[in-house]
C-alpha cells in the first residue's frame, strides 16, 4: 500500500485535505500496482533549505512523490506530514492554498507528475 495525501480546494475557496493511499490491484509475481496514469510533464526538484514560501495554491494538478526528506504541511484543516515514499495528490489549486515546512535537516526531493485533465487517480480515503 503507497500512502497518499490528497489536497483539494472547497467551495470555501480553502485547501482541505484527507489521508488514505494509491489503491492497488493484485499483478503478476505478486506485485500490486495500479493502472498507468496519463501526465503532461514530469520533473525532479530538490530544495535544500526551507524557502519559507507561506499559503499558496499548487501550480496544476499532480502527483508529488517524495523521495527524500520530511515536510509538514499545514491547511486550515489541521497539519499532515510526507516523508520519503508518500504520495501528495494536489487539487488545489486555487483560494488560499497551503503551507508546508522542511523538517530535520535532509533536502526535500521529487518528482511532480503533471496529470491530464481527466487522469483518474486511484485514491481511497482512509477509513475514520
Amino acid at each position: 500500500m503507497i500512502r497518499c495525501v490528497k489536497l483539494w480546494t472547497g467551495a470555501d475557496r480553502k485547501s482541505h485535505f484527507e489521508e488514505g493511499f494509491l489503491d492497488l490491484e493484485p499483478g503478476v509475481n505478486g506485485d500490486a500496482l495500479s493502472g498507468k496514469l496519463a501526465i503532461r510533464a514530469a520533473s525532479f526538484q530538490e530544495t535544500e533549505t526551507d524557502p519559507k514560501l507561506g499559503w499558496h495554491p499548487d501550480a496544476a494538478r499532480q502527483l508529488v512523490i517524495t523521495l527524500n526528506g520530511t515536510l509538514e504541511f499545514e491547511t486550515p484543516d489541521g497539519r499532515f506530514t510526507l516523508r520519503q515514499g508518500d504520495v501528495l495528490f494536489t487539487e488545489d489549486t486555487s483560494g488560499a492554498g497551503h503551507n508546508w515546512t522542511m523538517l530535520g535537516g535532509q533536502p526535500w526531493r521529487r518528482l511532480y507528475a503533471v496529470l491530464d485533465p481527466d487522469t483518474l487517480v486511484p485514491f481511497r480515503r482512509t477509513a475514520a
